[in-house]
């Protein structure tokens, strides 16, 4: 195979027959959440306001809750304690007790963002941030139930995607539809380093401005954080699903460490953003700084990606699975990027044809039933991985 041509031309994508999760009334499933502390538990919510309950031993749904008179846009559970889930619903996020069944009502109501919210996530310190469409996120502290932080001016458009970073509990990432990723100390309310995948160095240095994706925004559409640990602690890392098609992955310990610690090479202070190398073929090296890219050329996506999360089956976090406007979902061997080896790249080691668009993903920690894909059906779809 010549340098030129795809890396995975050989690997066609797969049909694999998955098991439908029906529950939702109508329109599409927005979002889905699996269940770390009861295994084969799946939640997910819709565009008919509903929140559904899977339990992946039985046939049908367990518990559906009307939760919104609006389409819910993101769901999280309440970190130590599933019973309680979070779910936003137009510019309010609502709590819900699952002990109280079809008939529970909300437990708080919180209503601090001016615009639509796109995605909450929640710490293991009990914040819950909310990114929404005027770009502004807000870190509200649940026990005393007031926002804690307003984090603003990063973005200067739609804020797409938030997560907190578990082995650094101050800190959150962000993405938005400016091109723009950043990661926060939110206790200070300021950033500490950003990238702007729309900036001419980045779009210069990076194989998306090829033929066939130049002309789609690196809109960041969707960001997941590494749990700590991962690959017996080698990487402490984020990965970025963006509009061209490519999915990055950022080694944020390294972007994170102080600008002494990295050489001459880093230029400048800590809020760094397009002055590092973009690297297009998967690979990275010690003196460009720890980044992998990821796109069409290695068997990558041919459309937006909408999603991104790292394995929970298996060895935790050895895949990164992705999902896209192409109607497909890729598993991806993405340390073989980080790898110290020449010319090792990321690999691609599934390509599954799911039919439809991709809205979300999230994976189980189960041996099977273990990928969970909602599209732009009201039926969740569960795959089998390997």
């Amino acid at each position: 195979m010549s340098e030129t041509e795809p890396a995975a031309a050989a690997k066609a994508p797969t049909e694999r027959k998955p098991r439908r999760l029906r529950g939702h009334k109508k329109g599409a499933v927005t979002c889905c959440v699996a269940s770390s502390a009861r295994p084969g538990v799946v939640a997910s919510s819709g565009e008919d306001g509903c929140l559904c309950w899977f339990d992946l031993r039985t046939k049908d749904v367990i518990l559906t809750i009307e939760a919104a008179n609006k389409p819910i846009s993101s769901i999280c559970f309440k970190a130590g304690n599933e019973d309680f889930v979070y779910a936003s619903a137009g510019n309010e996020i609502l709590s819900f007790d699952v002990r109280m069944g079809s008939q529970s009502k909300p437990l708080e109501t919180y209503n601090y963002n001016r615009d639509e919210i796109n995605q909450i996530a929640v710490s293991s310190k009990g914040f819950l941030a909310a990114a929404d469409d005027s770009g502004d996120v807000k870190i509200v502290n649940t026990t005393q139930k007031c926002v804690y932080k307003r984090l603003r001016e990063a973005h200067t458009s739609i804020c797409s995607t938030v997560q907190f970073i578990p082995w650094r509990p101050w800190t959150v990432v962000t993405g938005g539809l400016d091109s723009k990723l950043a990661v926060w100390d939110f206790s200070k309310g300021r950033t500490l380093f950003s990238i702007d995948y729309g900036s001419p160095e980045l779009q210069t240095g990076s194989s998306s401005g090829s033929a066939g994706q130049c002309f789609n925004p690196a809109f960041v559409h969707s960001v997941a954080v590494s749990e700590e640990g991962i690959l017996g602690g080698l990487y402490k890392v984020c990965a970025a699903a963006r509009g061209d098609g490519a999915v990055d992955v950022i080694d944020l310990e390294y972007e994170l460490a102080p600008a002494k610690s990295k050489g001459p090479s880093r230029g400048g202070a800590s809020t760094m953003s397009s002055k590092r190398t973009d690297l297009g073929d998967g690979s990275s090296n010690q003196s460009q700084g720890k980044r992998i890219h990821i796109d069409y050329t290695m068997g990558g996506h041919t459309a937006a990606v909408s999603c991104v999360a790292f394995s929970a089956f298996g060895e935790k976090g050895k895949f990164l699975v992705s999902g896209g406007n192409d109607a497909s979902v890729k598993l991806w061997d993405w340390s073989k990027g980080f790898s110290s080896e020449t010319n090792n790249t990321s690999e691609l080691v599934l390509d599954i044809d799911v039919k439809k668009k991709v809205n979300w993903l999230c994976t189980a920690p189960t041996d099977s039933d273990n990928l969970i894909v909602c599209d732009t059906s009201k039926v969740v779809k569960v795959y089998n991985f390997p």
